[in-house]
């Protein structure tokens, strides 16, 4: 499941601290770490962005990351800490469906976040894995 293990502990390797990626690669990126089952790599990669963004997109990218350790949470079993990251990023993201940029499903992933926020454990790993873009 990723981080947080013990630094120096085997396992996955982390994203790095520093990654820079342009925010379409970003999706693409956490879609894939998603889809393997490893949100919280996906929420350090939205974090990444979210840290290098100013202006109009930066709370998105802060609410993205805030869903994928919302994921995170519910896959550890931590309903609490889940519900309160999901509604928070439901929150967040809810101002930018209408102009949703890089082809984000934004209305989607909101009223997903708040359907796991409501329904907490037990989730089904596809309840996990919510696709970040519009299907084409």
């Amino acid at each position: 499941m990723g981080r947080p293990l013990p630094y120096g502990s085997p396992g996955v390797d982390r994203v790095a601290e520093d990654i820079a990626l342009s925010p379409d690669e970003a999706v693409r990126q956490a879609q894939r770490l998603i889809d393997e089952g490893y949100p919280f790599h996906a929420h350090e990669i939205f974090e990444g962005v979210w840290k290098a963004t100013a202006g109009t997109y930066r709370e998105l990218w802060r609410g993205l990351a805030q869903l994928a350790v919302g994921l995170t949470h519910l896959q550890r079993g931590n309903d609490k800490g889940a519900v309160a990251l999901l509604r928070r990023a439901a929150e967040r993201l809810d101002p930018y469906s209408a102009q949703a940029p890089h082809q984000l499903d934004i209305a989607g992933l909101a009223s997903h976040a708040r359907w796991l926020a409501d329904r907490g454990s037990p989730v089904t790993g596809a309840d996990l894995r919510p696709r970040l873009q519009r299907q084409r």
